[in-house]
């Protein structure tokens, strides 16, 4: 096949429906009608000699040669775009669609102020969230289909991108007239009072001290110190009973609710549920440990205008999300 007789488009229409894995989406992200992104399609399956999509109950599935092609186009894409020369990103104007993947916690904490800052400098930018604790994270970013990642990752690999957003201890929390909420919280609280934790994976999905590795990149799967917690009531007569483990951060207020159950938490989740005023928080007994939020992104995105603009938006999220921990 000569690339002489290639309409570059057509790469185009193969990452949009790829991506979109429907042909009316794919249309609306390119400005075509439904019947121009067939034609499209058709033209490139008759150049590269294979079906490359195949219309299912699901949407528009790839084949193993589109799967193989994917990462390769879409990273020719972006380099002829960047040896072009891009557009500076404009948000006022910009109807693009982001997606991001964050749990419940990260959610609101930093897409929550993300949101409402975008509703006045871009009002036509739409977010979509993902969970960022599917098993196939590392593929998604792979392949195009998530933006940005938002959590804990003790280990990104050299292919994909990081930056620090907030550094953060834990707290505890409790119900607003807990008996321990009028004083200072000792380790015998933790013994004496059942624990609620946060937890989206364990060992039965790979996890191992705390983190799930896919690909090369490991992201948290428990949202609190355990070894801190266990060493620091190492010789106590009985363990603390961890009495409910839950992957839904935004349930914790509901479960204290009437209970005499504490709940350790990342601090900054800490400082979120208790502006409503339902719930206080203390400082842990003991020395937990520190954790970094991060974002983490494809390196072939690194220089493009839009998602550079992205990643200094959630930035400054951030920092105001830090400064509530003072």
């Amino acid at each position: 096949m000569s690339i002489g007789r290639t309409d570059l488009n057509l790469l185009k229409v193969f990452e949009a429906v790829y991506e979109e894995r429907n042909l009316l989406l794919a249309g609306k992200r390119l400005n075509l009608t439904q019947s121009a992104v067939s034609h499209a399609l058709r033209r490139l399956r008759e150049l590269v000699g294979d079906e490359l999509f195949m219309r299912t109950g699901k949407g528009m599935v790839p084949t193993g040669r589109a799967t193989a092609m994917a990462p390769m186009l879409r990273d020719s894409l972006r380099r002829i775009e960047d040896a072009l020369g891009v557009e500076p990103f404009a948000p006022e104007q910009s109807e693009r669609r982001f997606v991001i993947a964050a749990n419940d916690h990260v959610t609101a904490v930093i897409i929550a102020p993300l949101s409402r800052e975008l509703q006045q400098l871009a009002p036509r930018v739409d977010l979509v969230i993902r969970p960022s604790t599917r098993l196939d994270l590392a593929e998604q970013i792979d392949l195009g289909r998530i933006d940005l990642a938002l959590g804990i990752f003790s280990q990104v690999p050299p292919r994909l991108n990081s930056r620090t957003l907030l550094t953060q201890g834990e707290a505890i929390l409790m119900r607003k007239g807990h008996p321990a909420s009028r004083r200072k919280l000792v380790l015998d609280d933790l013994i004496k009072y059942p624990l609620v934790t946060l937890s989206v994976g364990g060992q039965e999905e790979g996890a191992v001290d705390g983190f799930i590795m896919e690909r090369g990149l490991a992201r948290q799967s428990e949202m609190f110190d355990r070894n801190a917690l266990e060493e620091a009531l190492r010789g106590a007569p009985t363990p603390p009973r961890l009495r409910m483990t839950v992957p839904h951060s935004l349930a914790i207020p509901t479960l204290l609710r009437d209970t005499q159950m504490l709940s350790i938490v990342p601090a900054s989740l800490a400082v979120a549920l208790t502006a409503g005023g339902e719930l206080v928080r203390r400082q842990p007994p003991y020395a937990a440990g520190t954790s970094v939020m991060r974002a983490v992104w494809h390196g072939r995105d690194e220089h493009e205008p839009g998602h550079l603009w992205l990643r200094e938006r959630v930035a400054a999220a951030a920092r105001l999300a830090e400064a509530a921990l003072a």
